[in-house]
Formats: C-alpha cells, sequence, structure tokens
C-alpha cells in the first residue's frame, strides 16, 4: 500500500477575528496616506525638498506682510491676488505631486490589490483627488490666515479686511479643486513620473504663454470683451474671474473679467472634464 506524501507546513498564517472597518474608512486612510506624500512625509529626505521649499515661498508674502504692517503701518497685501501672484509656486508644486500621486500605482501594476476589497475606482479616485485638494488649499490658506492674523494683532488706522479673508479663503478652495483635478488627469495618463511632471509644466506654460497673446492681440484691436474672455484660457485667472464674480473681489489681472455666470460654468466644465477622464482612466487601468 503506497503512503500519501503530502505534507501540511505551517506557515504562519492566523486567521483574521478583529473588527472589519469599513469602506469609508479605507479611503479615508488612503486620502490621509495620500495628503503626507504630498509633503513628502514618510518619504526619503529628497521627497521633501520641493514640498517643503514650495511651502517655505508660499509663506514669504505672509512675512512680508506683517512686516509692512507691523513696521509702516501700511495696508497688507491683497488677499485675493495671492494665489495669482504666485501661481509659478503653486504650478511647480502641482507638477510635481501629482504624478507622485497616481503614477506609481500604475507604473508597478498594484492597482488592482488596492480595488480587490472594499476599495472601488471611485473611493480610489477621490482619495487622491481629495489629498491633492487639501494640500493645495493649505499652500494658499495658511499664509492667508497668517496675513489675516497678524492683520488683527497690528493696529492699523483701517478697519479689519474681514470679508476679503474670508473672500479669498472661499477662492483658494476653488483653485485648489480646479488645479487638483487638472494635476492628476493630466499626470494619470503616463506611469512615467518623469512624462508627468513634464505634462502638467507643458500645459500650464502652454495656458500662459496662450492666454498673454490672446489677450494681448485682441486687446490691442479694440476688442475688450473678447480679450477678457481669452484670459481664462489659464486656469489661475479663470479662476480669479470666478472669485471676482462670486464674491465681489478686486481682479487681479487689472482689466475685469466677464460678468455673470460664464467663468463659473467653464471652472465647473474643466473640473467635470477632468475628473471623468481620471475615473476612466483608472476603470482601465483596473480592468487591464
Amino acid at each position: 500500500m503506497t503512503q500519501p506524501t503530502g505534507v501540511i507546513h505551517d506557515i504562519g498564517y492566523r486567521h483574521y477575528d478583529g473588527v472589519r472597518l469599513s469602506r469609508g474608512y479605507a479611503a479615508t486612510a488612503l486620502a490621509l496616506h495620500s495628503l503626507r506624500g504630498a509633503f513628502g512625509l514618510g518619504r526619503p529626505a529628497r521627497s521633501k525638498i520641493i514640498p517643503f521649499l514650495v511651502a517655505a515661498t508660499m509663506l514669504l508674502p505672509a512675512v512680508v506682510s506683517i512686516a509692512v504692517m507691523a513696521l509702516l503701518k501700511q495696508q497688507p497685501l491683497p488677499y485675493t491676488g495671492l494665489a495669482v501672484t504666485m501661481q509659478a509656486v503653486l504650478a511647480v508644486f502641482l507638477a510635481a505631486q501629482s504624478p507622485y500621486l497616481v503614477a506609481p500605482d500604475l507604473r508597478f501594476r498594484v492597482l488592482p490589490l488596492y480595488l480587490s476589497r472594499p476599495v472601488t475606482v471611485l473611493d480610489y479616485v477621490g482619495a487622491k483627488f481629495v489629498a491633492l485638494t487639501v494640500a493645495l488649499f493649505l499652500l494658499m490658506a495658511v499664509p492667508l490666515t497668517l496675513i489675516y492674523i497678524g492683520e488683527l494683532l497690528v493696529e492699523l488706522e483701517t478697519p479689519v479686511h474681514h470679508g476679503d479673508y474670508l473672500a479669498a479663503m472661499g477662492g483658494s478652495l476653488i483653485f485648489a479643486v480646479l488645479l487638483a483635478s487638472i494635476g492628476l488627469a493630466l499626470a494619470s495618463f503616463t506611469p512615467r513620473r518623469g512624462l508627468g511632471v513634464a505634462s502638467v509644466i507643458a500645459f500650464y506654460m502652454f495656458t500662459l504663454a496662450a492666454s498673454a497673446v490672446f489677450f494681448g492681440v485682441l486687446l490691442s484691436e479694440g476688442l475688450d470683451n473678447a480679450a477678457k474672455w481669452s484670459i481664462l484660457i489659464n486656469p489661475f485667472f479663470l479662476v480669479d474671474a470666478v472669485q471676482v464674480n462670486l464674491f465681489g473681489t478686486d481682479p487681479s489681472n487689472g482689466e475685469g473679467y466677464p460678468p455673470g455666470f460664464g467663468p463659473a460654468a467653464i471652472a465647473l466644465a474643466v473640473i467635470a472634464l477632468a475628473l471623468s477622464a481620471l475615473f476612466l482612466r483608472y476603470r482601465k487601468a483596473a480592468a487591464s
């Protein structure tokens, strides 16, 4: 009679008897992990260089504004113009961190592990989008809040600009949502981080140059209304136009923007298009 040759090995696996957390908890954990990574936390030291430099640069206007208020007793820098003034710095952060959030999982094909259970494609995309939105919002909200605190503490002859601060905070949220959706959508179409960085930078440079050229040409031809629409090609001026129309703030371009719901409709369309492209890209990646 032949004896059985199979052997059972104890390899240390144990059954999990603990609490099974919800799908929402998993998505929240992914969002928090992505947010920490966007600022280089939990990553190698070289990954902290750009986020920390960007954060320090974004704080410079606040430091200068507080110094001007304290020493010269002059008005602080305009709250609502911070994002447009610092748009190059924000673009660098967006270009550097958008690929980090989306490219590695695509490149190493680990997306099916996230989506095995219970996280869905929508949860994954939402977590990445929320993380980058919060990171961008913090970059703008922290210096704005410091300027506001400085204005409260320094005794100026003019009243505190409570309304401008609140309008700038609302505008910062719109800036963060629009920029995050565009950056993630552009970076998601390549698993190479270098190409993702290049695509975001190229998009920013193109929109910056195109809006300036069209605005200058149309304005020189006397087509003022068309010139105001053309400058909205730049996403920073687009959000600034929404901010002006919603909150009644001063335009940062010096010429004004088209009135009404037009700029807001364009911004909503861009956000919807970018998020749809991001969702479709990840649904395709999950199925492959």
